[in-house]
């Protein structure tokens, strides 16, 4: 490439020779030289911005701060409300676990002091010099309650089985002859074959006879239906318990009778009073225990919450 210059000062004109690297060298020359030129611009823009600040500029900095702030504290405040919700749940888990507690517990015959369900277990411990503490990440966080919810729920489901196993063995237990029917320490003749005080020949004795004096309150051993009340000619005035499972009770030779056919009765209620009526030698009460119309031993059932008490044997020849 070839340039040629003319000018009254110049004597001849001159020729000058371009060659391709002149020219890519003056292009970058030039690129560069723009290029600063730019940066300068910017920088000179920027720091007079800064330090006059132009209200344009910082207003917009100040609306996005306030909006990623806004974000953020959105984003926190869903976060603490499904906690609250989980901590409500879980709350609400802890009380049905502390009610249903408290009925086991009184099922199985617990003292209220002996086992405290609204108070924290102490815990404690040296804390480790191997295994530094961590915070934990919401994420762990939030699958800790999760896992905690779910075992609460598994207990609840556990011991609500528990409770229906012990609500039905306390049912079988009350429905059990095996309260005391008399205050009476001694008895006089017990089950089995005896001398039949009348005839004087031995024979099969029912029951208990517990001495007792006439007017002597009579209770029920266990709660049950009245199945028979009335005189007999040989038991006197008698009275009938069925307490459910081919299992009836017997009072005999009472005084008087406090209940009547039908009536639904508690374990202890006074039913009657002992006396000397029917086929008697003197005041007593005559207690049986039938199962399906087979006589049994009453002292197999009264021992089971009675061990120290002295009955009497039949006495035999």
């Amino acid at each position: 490439m070839q340039i040629i210059l003319i000018s009254s000062r110049l004597a001849k004109a001159r020729t000058l020779t371009l060659s391709l690297r002149h020219v890519l060298v003056s292009g970058a020359l030039a690129l560069a030289i723009l290029m600063c030129l730019t940066g300068a611009t910017y920088w000179l823009s920027l720091r007079f911005t800064v330090d006059l600040k132009i209200p344009l500029v910082t207003q917009l900095v100040l609306a996005v701060q306030q909006g990623e702030t806004a974000r953020a504290r959105e984003f926190m405040q869903q976060n603490l409300n499904a906690m609250a919700v989980r901590i409500g749940e879980l709350q609400a888990h802890l009380t049905r676990l502390d009610a249903l507690g408290e009925r086991l517990s009184s099922m199985a015959g617990i003292k209220p002091q002996e086992f405290r369900f609204f108070e924290t277990p102490g815990m404690g411990g040296a804390q480790s010099t191997t295994l530094p503490p961590q915070n934990l990440t919401f994420t762990q966080f939030n699958e800790k309650v999760a896992m905690l919810s779910q075992q609460m729920e598994n207990r609840s489901d556990q011991l609500g089985v528990l409770e229906a196993q012990l609500f039905e063995q306390v049912v079988k237990k009350k429905a059990l002859p095996t309260m005391m029917p008399v205050d009476a320490s001694t008895s006089a003749s017990g089950f089995g074959y005896r001398i039949d005080p009348f005839t004087g020949q031995q024979a099969m004795h029912e029951g208990i006879d517990f001495i007792t004096d006439t007017g002597t309150p009579v209770m029920a051993a266990a709660g049950g239906v009245v199945q028979f009340a009335g005189f007999h000619p040989q038991y006197g005035n008698m009275i009938d318990i069925d307490h459910g499972n081919d299992l009836v009770t017997r009072y005999a030779h009472l005084s008087k009778a406090l209940v009547k056919e039908g009536e639904v009765l508690q374990r202890g209620r006074r039913i009657a009073d002992s006396g000397n009526s029917g086929r008697s030698t003197g005041p007593h009460l005559h207690f049986e225990v039938r199962f399906r119309g087979a006589p049994q031993n009453p002292k197999h059932f009264l021992l089971a919450t009675h061990p120290q008490l002295p009955l009497a044997k039949a006495k035999t020849r």
